[in-house]
């Protein structure tokens, strides 16, 4: 959560119009994974985050995924990146990988969606 505020600070420099999932600077300041799981799950089922989600990605004009290393994967792609690359893809919206494609089960679908992977250089965002 703190890379994602910190690449959102970096992209309005760039002059680019970021919204970041609702309740990440909350959850940036906490330190507790339980809890940030729990509220986690708690806001997305209370403000019907998933839609809401789909919705910001219809109105954007691309999506990018800040994949760094967790969970002992390099480049970690989690389930809401994946669900929310995909709605981009089938959107027909730009799709942006911080980081190269992790070596994960779900690769082939990744690939598949051929987002553009940055190398974490922000300036190839256009």
């Amino acid at each position: 959560m703190k890379k994602m505020v910190d690449i959102g600070k970096k992209l309005r420099i760039l002059d680019h119009k970021v919204i970041l999932p609702k309740f990440t600077e909350q959850y940036a300041l906490m330190e507790n994974l339980d809890k940030i799981h729990s509220e986690s799950v708690k806001n997305k089922i209370e403000h019907d985050l998933i839609r809401d989600y789909f919705e910001e990605i219809k109105n954007a004009d691309a999506v990018l995924i800040i994949n760094i290393d967790k969970n002992g994967i390099k480049n970690y792609i989690g389930g809401n990146a994946f669900l929310e690359m995909g709605f981009a893809h089938v959107l027909n919206k730009k799709v942006f990988l911080l980081n190269s494609i992790p070596e994960i089960m779900y690769k082939d679908e990744i690939e598949a969606m051929r987002p553009v992977v940055l190398n974490s250089d922000l300036s190839l965002i256009h």
